[in-house]
């Protein structure tokens, strides 16, 4: 069946046939709908999208909320595994590690009690000045002799600062990393 155009008249005609009296005469139109109803997006289409790309970014949100933690305790176990070379590379200059009382700072400036090594490099055996603190701003602890006849232990308390915990607040140890 053929679509019928309006004419501004009134007057109907077929699509597409130009005959008969004011032909030409107004726009012509193939449905009822004016075109401007036609054009753009409801307010419930919107609303949907709204609340998809809530959902997808609450799901992103909670997918990688953990990360910044695992960065953090990677960051203490790659500073543990520092402090190990440094001390392994102090014991076969010195024929010894620093006691606990000399402490990790003795890797980064040369130790001023007992035993005060002889031929101690100008630079130390860190890279800085300062032993730097764990990602949660604490100090690590060096525990000399170490458990299970371990010449030494490093120890981050974790996000708590204190021994134990789970999850972020787990402690980070250099023996857990292989000595």
């Amino acid at each position: 069946m053929p679509e019928r155009l309006i004419r501004t008249d009134g007057s109907s005609a077929a699509a597409g046939h130009g005959d008969g009296p004011g032909a030409d005469a107004g726009p012509r139109r193939t449905s009822g709908v004016p075109h401007s109803a036609k054009a753009g997006f409801t307010f419930m289409e919107l609303l949907v999208v709204i609340l998809v790309i809530s959902i997808l970014s609450t799901l992103v949100g909670i997918a990688v909320r953990h990360i910044p933690a695992e960065a953090r305790k990677a960051a203490a176990r790659e500073n543990i595994s520092r402090f190990k070379v440094a001390l392994e590379m102090y014991n076969a200059e010195q024929g010894n590690f620093p006691t606990q009382e000399q402490g990790l700072s003795s890797l980064c400036r040369k130790p001023e009690t007992p035993p005060i090594p002889n031929n101690y490099p100008e630079g130390g055996y860190l890279d800085s000045l300062d032993v730097p603190t764990d990602p949660w701003k604490s100090d690590y602890v060096y525990v000399v002799p170490g458990p299970e006849g371990k010449p030494y232990e490093i120890i981050s308390y974790g996000r708590d600062g204190d021994e134990g915990g789970e999850g972020e607040d787990s402690d980070i140890s250099s023996l857990d990393l292989g000595m």
